[in-house]
């Protein structure tokens, strides 16, 4: 069976949020259409939600630390973000303009460790409940969009390769945030090397 997985498409990540990917905005009607398209299908559509507490370490405000610089929490690599997706905000809802999604997997939720992954925290000490929503709907393929290309999409999609489904990554329905140039680039070719399938939105049957 096959499933469609929105990764963080939230309103701080989008134009005038908290922490704006640019572009994001352009992949909204592709995976408006995709959403409509595996509705019809009655495959399932999933989405993550970054849902923190207000009080998350990876903030920078809450470490004392410099956004964008990178450094170490709890002895895992660690880049220090503005605050955002604070659990129950504005800021953590789905984007306004995306379709309706009616299975919502909440991560890092746990203050003192970022999560980027739909199915795992950064030091997968502690699991999602995604791996287990897939295996109850006999879900072996995944199709997967969303933000941010280099950090959440990227950590879903390796560990959806680790747990063995057969991922497909939507290249034209993500954005990255690219705090170096090539960040993106460089994630897709990762993925492609480590098993994911790099299609685009008109591949998808």
């Amino acid at each position: 069976m096959i499933a469609l997985l929105v990764v963080d498409v939230q309103n701080d990540f989008m134009k005038g949020g908290a922490l704006e990917v640019e572009k994001s905005l352009e992949i909204i009607p592709i995976i408006n259409n995709l959403i409509k398209k595996f509705n019809e299908k009655k495959r399932l559509v999933v989405a993550t939600l970054d849902w923190h507490p207000k009080e998350h370490k990876s903030f920078a405000i809450n470490s004392n630390k410099v956004i964008g610089e990178k450094g170490i929490l709890h002895g895992l690599d660690q880049i220090w973000w503005p605050v955002h997706c604070v659990a129950n905000t504005l800021g953590s809802e789905l984007y306004k303009e995306l379709l309706p999604i009616n299975h919502l997997i909440k991560k890092g939720t746990n203050i003192n460790i970022d999560s980027y992954s739909g199915f795992f925290d950064n030091g997968k000490l502690e699991e999602t409940d995604l791996n287990f929503t897939l295996k109850k709907n006999n879900i072996t393929q995944l199709y997967i969009v969303g933000l941010a290309t280099d950090y959440c999409v990227l950590s879903t999609v390796l560990d959806a390769l680790e747990l063995g489904y057969k991922v497909f990554l939507i290249q034209n329905a993500c954005r990255g945030v690219n705090l170096l140039p090539e960040d993106s680039l460089n994630a897709i070719e990762l993925m492609k090397k480590k098993g994911a399938n790099i299609i685009l939105e008109q591949d998808v049957v």
